[in-house]
């Protein structure tokens, strides 16, 4: 398929279409097994849909989406572009505080919700929110405030106009969606991703996947479709005509992978953290013969993949390895997966090298959001696991002189939302300044430091620690404050106390930050803390002139106290 020849996400959809079966399967819930759409229920789907959003949305409006995973994410985000609409997803993890805010910033007509308990954290909301003339829900939902309508209804009605290919007034430079991320200033950022950008991504991972895959791939997706990594991977699918299922939850995921057997998993570092932690310990109680063959596995494994010569004897036991352990843990992932791809935060070199070993091929990429989000990943048969591999087809790449990466080409965002003084200090003559630190080995992109006051969960989450510490530091006794915990499992909090402040108790001080607590999203909570009497000033070179935290310095001072946070 030509993607640089679309012009718009609706015709990579409306030109795969027609080259399907239209009865095939192609959207399926592991949840609810009756959850399931064929090509042909797709395509009457958001043609149904459409119709009836379109009645009450003008061009480029914004349109509101908070779902889990699930068939009608998909529908509802084409439903919105052949509207003319312009999707804004949200998490379903998001807080009031948090929903409040984007819905004043993008003033949504038209929001989709889930289920109730979706409804309930924004009803308060948008109750009285003129701009907002439509609610529907996936699942019927008693309301006697709010008008909604059930999307089940919609799909229902036989009476519609269908729109064709041709009728679609889209450029491959309009937005396609905004995406909000945290910003180091503590408001999120509306990134306004175009369709050229997504089909610009589109066309360097089918690229990559050809090397993978050949015939009508299966997709297992699980992270959450409001992060732009899983939202560009719904269109990656379509490219690829994948069946796409949509996992029950994290915590059925190996269950779900034995239900639809996957060819290709989109995850983040969590997820292989996860993993690695539990074959570990199968491994580490394995005895006899068992543990010979496993010390084979991995030695021998980690050899090959690191382009070490084996002996004909290590050869010959590698061989019975490949047969007696990596086919049996390839099973326990249903037996058809080709490759793990991980993004959305670094991914661990040993870890990386250990599923590499036992047969589990793991693909390291690199990208923002603000880049639709891939910037480069590493192919297949030339894995190099330290680096974030080669760059996409169609964006190019250079490092500036003081280190930071720079990326340039369609799948650069159009821009924040409503922020044109924060786009223009991203985006400088076309660059966009990504504030990741690092330099080309041989062709491949490696990451060595981070510029931008971000912090990234091994769930792929980003994090604005600015936000949390102006909460903390309007605790009375504390002067500044600095929040930990990138690529850690929870968020520790650095506080230091004002000069004049006597010894407070600590149960004062868990009381005061589980008051912060109750307003932060789940991942942005603060488990630890520890106080110091010292304070962060510009003569101390713990601050910046313009009073800002020198992170980096910061924390060398004291990364074994926080660190210790964690035992």
């Amino acid at each position: 398929m030509e993607l640089n020849s679309h012009n718009n996400l609706l015709e990579l959809f409306f030109s795969q279409y027609q080259s399907q079966d239209k009865n095939e399967m192609f959207l399926q819930s592991l949840k609810d097994k009756n959850l399931r759409f064929s090509w042909k229920d797709t395509y009457d789907s958001i043609q149904k849909l459409s119709n009836y959003i379109e009645k009450n949305i003008s061009s480029k409006d914004r349109c509101l989406l908070i779902s889990e995973n699930r068939p009608e994410w998909l529908i509802s985000d084409l439903a919105i572009m052949l509207s003319g609409g312009i999707t804004v997803p949200a998490y379903t993890t998001y807080t009031e505080r948090d929903y409040e805010y984007i819905i004043n910033d993008c003033k949504p007509t038209v929001v989709i919700v889930s289920d109730i308990f979706q409804l309930k954290k924004i009803k308060n909301i948008i109750s009285n929110k003129d701009f907002i003339k439509l609610v529907i829900s996936f699942e019927n939902i008693p309301e006697d405030k709010l008008e909604i309508i059930c999307i089940e209804k919609i799909f229902k009605e036989n009476n519609y106009t269908e729109k064709k290919i041709d009728e679609i007034m889209l450029s491959r430079k309009d937005t396609s969606c905004i995406i909000y991320t945290s910003g180091t200033q503590g408001n999120p950022k509306g990134v306004m991703l175009s369709h050229g950008g997504i089909l610009n991504n589109c066309e360097g991972s089918t690229e990559l996947l050809k090397e993978i895959i050949k015939f009508k791939p299966k997709f297992l997706t699980w992270l959450p479709l409001s992060h732009s990594y899983e939202h560009t991977v719904q269109f990656v699918q379509i490219a690829v005509g994948a069946k796409v299922f949509y996992a029950e939850s994290i915590d059925k995921l190996v269950k779900n992978m034995n239900d639809c057997n996957p060819d290709i998993m989109t995850a983040v570092p969590r997820f292989y953290q996860n993993l690695y932690q539990k074959i570990s310990s199968t491994f580490n109680k394995a005895t006899g013969v068992k543990k010979f063959l496993i010390k084979s596995t991995l030695n021998f494994g980690q050899k090959k993949f690191l382009n070490q010569q084996l002996s004909f004897y290590e050869k010959f036991v590698n061989f019975i390895c490949e047969k007696l352990v990596r086919k049996k843990i390839k099973n326990q992932f249903g037996g058809s997966l080709k490759a793990f791809v991980s993004g959305g935060g670094a991914l661990d070199y040993k870890i990386g090298v250990f599923l590499n070993s036992i047969g589990l091929p793991t693909l390291q990429g690199y990208g923002l959001t603000e880049t639709s989000p891939v910037v480069s990943c590493n192919p297949i048969n030339r894995i190099r696991i330290e680096t974030v591999g080669l760059p996409f087809k169609g964006n190019q790449v250079k490092i500036s002189d003081d280190g930071e990466i720079l990326v340039k080409g369609e799948n650069v965002m159009l821009g924040y939302w409503n922020k044109p003084n924060e786009t223009n200090k991203v985006i400088i003559d076309g660059w966009l300044h990504t504030g990741d630190i690092g330099h080309f080995d041989k062709g491949y992109l490696k990451i060595t430091d981070r510029k931008k006051d971000i912090l990234i969960t091994p769930g792929g989450d980003n994090i604005s620690p600015v936000k949390i510490e102006n909460d903390l530091t309007k605790i009375e006794f504390v002067e500044q404050a600095l929040v930990y915990g990138d690529n850690k499992p929870f968020l520790v909090a650095l506080l230091s106390r004002k000069d004049n402040e006597k010894d407070i108790s600590n149960e004062f001080i868990n009381q005061e930050i589980e008051k912060i607590n109750k307003n932060l999203s789940k991942i942005e909570k603060i488990k630890k803390f520890i106080i110091i009497n010292k304070q962060f000033t510009i003569e101390n070179g713990l601050l910046t002139p313009t009073l800002k935290l020198k992170r980096y310095k910061i924390i060398q001072e004291y990364k074994k106290e926080l660190e210790k946070l964690y035992n």
